[in-house]
């Protein structure tokens, strides 16, 4: 049986997706209100750090964003206890979230900052309202790098890997992708890789620091 807060964030996030479905058949879209925005702009709200990891940009995203969840949140939930789970997911997510704020400042002063606003064909709008970021991703990767510390050495099949891989290399080889593409800066490329690793890190300083302070005998959670 999948335990309470892995099955509730699921169904959460399968909810907000549905109503997303709904709400943009009345020409609403929930991203404008409920997806981060870049702090500078004019529709972000600080809210948007915890409700942006709820959305997803289609199917496939939230497919595997939840699969990932089902397959690696239940062990931790069972190993760390629902409390702590919990906040480990909504924690990392939003750090996840501040990493992204940080990361388009960096690039809106570097390159945007000369523009003042974009034109998209049907309207020009300010460059800021660009910026919009949405996904359990951040969450989900601290989810992986959370199984690869506390089962380092378990097997997984990944496809299309032909063999079995440890969870720690499986682990770091993800982080080295995702760092490698964020340098990269593919202008096709949608994904917000440093949110990804910021949840990552996030979850490294949590995991380090509640391994400190079990070691003296002080249990969080």
């Amino acid at each position: 049986m999948m335990p309470t807060i892995t099955k509730n964030i699921i169904i959460i996030n399968l909810l907000f997706f549905f109503g997303g479905i709904v709400a943009e058949s009345y020409g609403i879209d929930l991203s404008d209100y409920l997806g981060l925005h870049f702090f500078m702009a004019d529709h972000f709200n600080v809210v948007q750090l915890f409700s942006y990891m709820f959305l997803h940009g289609g199917f496939s995203h939230l497919f595997f964003n939840m699969f990932a969840v089902w397959m690696f949140g239940q062990i931790l939930e069972e190993t760390w206890g629902p409390k702590r789970f919990l906040f480990y997911y909504i924690a990392c997510g939003v750090g996840a979230g501040l990493i992204q704020e940080v990361v388009q400042f960096i690039e809106y002063e570097m390159t945007l900052s000369a523009y003042n606003s974009v034109n998209i064909g049907t309207a020009i709008i300010p460059n800021l309202n660009l910026m919009r970021t949405v996904g359990a991703s951040g969450a989900v990767y601290a989810i992986l790098l959370a199984f690869g510390m506390t089962y380092p050495n378990q097997s997984l099949f990944i496809f299309p890997l032909p063999f079995p891989i440890k969870a720690k290399f499986f682990v770091a080889g993800y982080a080295l992708i995702e760092l490698y593409s964020g340098f990269a800066n593919n202008p096709n490329d949608n994904v917000a890789h440093f949110a990804h690793l910021g949840g990552m890190l996030f979850g490294l300083l949590f995991i380090l620091y509640w391994k400190k302070k079990d070691r003296n005998g002080t249990t969080y959670f």
